[in-house]
């Protein structure tokens, strides 16, 4: 009898879990999970950031985190998330229970993004809805971009015209 591989099979799950285990044995966090440093989550959120011409949009996913657990901060173009998340297995309804799998991050968590240019703080916007905080960072007046006006001419027609007759 034959044994063939496939991704959908249980030795795929297998080899996921030694590979998780091997690197949280050699590097202290499994994949997906971000670094601990005194306790703190470095990054345990996934984030999308983007720009306009006028400003950055910076996008994290926060799941089970409340907003009045989160905060944000900016310090001249670095923008910092921070919180902290619930711990279920310290929740009252799971005491003296026994758990098979525990995946959820819980704790202190913090990230922090630096942009390649300024940003008005006066003027960022938050929102946080169903887990996701959007925040709208307006780029400062010399950060945008601006169109310089070329001078010149009335018409390039008219300046060429204007040197062949000036040659007869």
């Amino acid at each position: 009898m034959v044994s063939t591989l496939s991704p959908l099979t249980g030795s795929w799950i297998d080899l996921d879990r030694v590979f998780d285990r091997l690197l949280t044995e050699t590097v202290g966090a499994s994949r997906g999970q971000g670094t601990r440093t005194n306790g703190v989550m470095s990054q345990p959120m996934p984030v999308d950031l983007y720009a306009t011409d006028d400003e950055a949009v910076l996008i994290a996913a926060l799941p089970g985190v409340r907003s009045e657990d989160l905060n944000l901060s900016i310090h001249e173009n670095t923008v910092t998330i921070s919180g902290k998340i619930f711990d279920a297995a310290k929740s009252q309804e799971a005491k003296g229970a026994t758990w098979y799998l525990r995946e959820l991050w819980s704790g202190q968590f913090q990230r922090s993004v630096t942009l390649p240019f300024p940003i008005d703080s006066e003027r960022v916007n938050a929102d946080f809805e169903d887990g996701i905080l959007k925040v709208t960072l307006p780029k400062i007046e010399q950060a945008k971009p601006k169109k310089i006006t070329i001078r010149g001419s009335e018409s390039p027609k008219e300046a060429i015209g204007e040197r062949s007759n000036s040659k007869s």
